[in-house]
């Protein structure tokens, strides 16, 4: 057996289902003949993409894949791979290399070192009898602890090498996890039940865990707002009376006040990261409780006066039973106050709102489309995604995610033209879902062409394209280059490129007609059909920042 035929069996015994990828590469040959679908993109960070929007959906069970040539191919798909590590989400990089006679000749991209700063680690294949070992601390580096990319570079010449039968024991790896230490879930339930006014800040982790049931169960008994960082997003159902929202770069204001006037955070599976885009600031002169699977992420941005190391589940479990345990708690009636309170704050602000949101412009405002298409679909049967710039500002803060992993949030690294391969990758995690990414012009402009993927390989997604024809996000910034020689001026009939690539498509520039060009990409989608709407946008700029 050769070490291709070799790593293809033993994706097969973990569980692999398809192999997103881009040729020239011996391991796609090898992977179908084993019986795992190839999937191959138009581009090679899309198809990072794939795998990584597979993955964050099937919350890390189900790991996605991805291969790709020496070279231009290894390095094209370092952007998905920066999207991927900033995120932390644990994707398989199977890229293959040069061949070891020339792999250290001065100025070759290797992947093992050129990746090695944006994976959780690197590892060259170096000997065939080495493929099991190799691969089986790929996958426990994927299973446990922290999530995140790993990369195995297998070079060309040891790809089609042969493997001794005595070298080819491999088993499935068994993921383990761990709980917080008791005394310090102790100590920390013990602030947290006497708290006046505490905020739960839940991350991603929660949802890796899937720990969203016990994440509910302690914010009702604590009668404590919840708010999630972007990634976060759908880790606590938004349409609960203890939401606040997701708190990122643009945000409704109960988060904003609701941080300000804390006396204590529960930050749960986050990193509490600084970052303008993904998560809303914590003011100074908060008692913080910081649970993570990460030590590094411990008093990395704030002071971290209860740290806990942990799995999310485990750990809110550990603080209900604590909570539960200390007579204080009993004080906190659920009197509805909180609830309330959050109502009254996000009421006015959504009316300030509504004439956007209800907007009958024309050219349409973007924030009609996205008030008509929550109106349209039930957000429990949906999985939503934006791509980066105005399509996320504009959606984050309307809506409103109902269920675990309902919507894909990401950005701390923010590539345009990301999420049209995790939409992909989310679909095929979640076939029965109805998969909608949302991008603007420029963001179709970078990976556009990757829709015929979907058309090609039967993804049936929708795409929403925002075309405003204008850099509308660089308005402040790009003054004078766009007054002297229209710097922000794009142009294109995307719904004409979707229609010439296969795929089912519609031009909208009526705001009426927006419901129901929705509905009919809907049912093409049910039909098998990928889908794309062009909805012909104004330049619309402003956003919710900071609750305002």
């Amino acid at each position: 057996m050769r070490v291709v035929d070799a790593i293809s069996d033993i994706l097969k015994r973990e569980g692999v289902e398809f192999l997103s990828c881009y040729p020239t590469n011996t391991l796609i040959e090898a992977a179908a003949a084993a019986g795992i679908k190839p999937i191959i993109c138009r581009q090679e960070r899309v198809g990072v993409g794939i795998a990584d929007g597979f993955t964050r959906v099937s919350n890390g069970r189900r790991i996605g894949v991805f291969t790709m040539q020496a070279g231009p191919g290894a390095e094209n798909a370092y952007s998905g791979i920066t999207t991927a590590y900033s995120d932390s989400v644990p994707v398989l990089l199977l890229p293959v290399g040069h061949a070891r006679s020339t792999s250290q000749v001065h100025r070759f991209f290797r992947s093992v070192q050129s990746y090695a700063s944006v994976t959780k680690w690197t590892e060259e294949i170096v000997l065939p009898s080495h493929t099991s070992d190799v691969m089986r601390r790929a996958f426990s580096l994927l299973k446990m602890g922290r999530s995140g990319p790993v990369l195995v570079e297998i070079p060309g010449d040891v790809a089609t090498e042969e493997v001794k039968d005595t070298d080819l024991s491999y088993a499935p790896v068994k993921r383990t996890i761990s709980g917080g230490n008791p005394r310090d879930i102790a100590e920390a339930a013990l602030v947290l039940a006497q708290a006046k006014s505490p905020v739960i800040v839940a991350g991603q982790g929660v949802l890796y865990a899937e720990a969203s049931a016990e994440l509910i169960e302690l914010a009702d008994l604590l009668q404590a707002p919840v708010t999630t960082p972007l990634e976060g997003k759908s880790a606590f159902p938004e349409t609960h009376p203890l939401s606040l929202g997701t708190g990122a770069g643009v945000m409704p204001p109960p988060v904003h006040e609701f941080l300000k006037a804390a006396d204590v955070v529960f930050g749960i599976g986050t990193s509490l990261t600084r970052h303008s885009i993904v998560a809303a600031p914590i003011p100074a002169g908060k008692t913080i409780v910081h649970a993570t699977n990460d030590e590094r992420d411990i008093n990395k941005h704030y002071v971290a006066d209860f740290p806990i190391l942990g799995d999310a589940k485990i750990v809110l479990r550990q603080f209900i039973d604590a909570v539960k345990d200390i007579q204080s708690a009993k004080s906190r009636q659920n009197d509805g106050s909180v609830a309330a309170e959050i109502k009254r704050l996000r009421e006015p602000w959504l009316n300030q709102w509504m004439p956007k949101l209800t907007s009958k412009e024309a050219p349409i405002n973007p924030y009609r489309v996205f008030w008509e298409f929550m109106g349209a679909v039930d957000a429990r049967e949906a999985i939503i995604t934006h791509d980066a710039g105005s399509p996320r500002n504009q959606l984050v803060p309307f809506y409103q995610a109902p269920t675990p992993r309902s919507y894909i949030g990401w950005g701390k690294s923010h590539a345009l033209g990301t999420g049209l391969g995790l939409i992909m990758g989310a679909k095929l995690a979640a076939p029965d879902k109805f998969c909608v990414n949302f991008m603007g012009d420029a963001a179709f402009g970078m990976t556009g062409l990757d829709f015929e993927t979907a058309v090609r390989c039967n993804i049936p997604i929708l795409t929403v394209v925002l075309n405003n024809n204008f850099m509308a996000a660089e308005t402040r910034h790009m003054a004078t280059s766009h007054e002297l020689f229209g710097t922000q001026n794009v142009g294109g009939n995307y719904a004409d490129i979707g229609r010439a690539l296969g795929g089912w498509t519609e031009r909208i520039e009526d705001p009426d007609q927006i419901a129901p060009a929705i509905e009919r990409a809907r049912k093409a989608t049910e039909d098998g059909k990928a889908a794309l709407l062009e909805f012909i946008t104004s330049r619309e700029h402003q956003y919710s920042r900071m609750g305002e």
